[in-house]
């Protein structure tokens, strides 16, 4: 018996069938998948066909598949005071429900199933992206760059710079008064 499926290569699109809208009927689901592209900001994001570690559950309810779970994710990035590389991993918690195609709802928002499949990746996508560091560190305490000369002040806290001359006095350095 073969199942239609929206997208037969993604590793986010999962089947239902089993579940059978036997209200009750759960099942639980790890699985790796390769991350699509595209999860994340300008400054980090999820890199593309790294894994996805989901744990998922999947409860048939009246009006379709309710999925909770975690998904950790590995982000990838660039600080935002040194712009050294930045790597950390996410978990992020996942609830959605996916109702059935004849089930209506006020929500046209709503998530849902297409047949028996339900496909995590818009629901995903979205709960990466607003667990994303806004402005991602290297660490914590972070010293940046220098203003004058771009060093990193990280590898070298004592950089230092002699205190130049506002340019716009430059013209007076000269200067002494005349007393008579």
């Amino acid at each position: 018996m073969s199942h239609h499926h929206s997208h037969p290569r993604s590793e986010l699109v999962f089947d239902t069938h089993e579940l059978g809208r036997r209200v009750g009927m759960m099942k639980q689901v790890r699985r790796v998948a390769p991350a699509p592209d595209g999860i994340g900001i300008d400054v980090i994001g999820v890199p593309p066909s790294s894994g996805i570690d989901l744990d998922l559950r999947f409860e048939s309810v009246v009006e379709g598949v309710l999925v909770t779970g975690t998904a950790e994710v590995l982000l990838r990035g660039e600080c935002v005071r040194c712009l050294e590389p930045v790597e950390l991993s996410d978990e992020i918690d996942l609830q959605e429900l996916y109702l059935y195609p004849d089930k209506e709802l006020d929500d046209v928002e709503a998530s849902r199933l297409e047949g028996d499949q339900l496909d995590l990746e818009p629901v995903l996508r979205d709960a990466v992206v607003l667990d994303l560091p806004f402005a991602p560190l290297c660490r914590p305490d972070c010293e940046g760059l220098c203003s004058v000369c771009g060093a990193n002040l990280n590898a070298d806290p004592e950089h230092d710079h002699d205190v130049g001359t506002d340019p716009r006095w430059a013209g007076l350095v000269d200067w002494t008064p005349d007393h008579d």
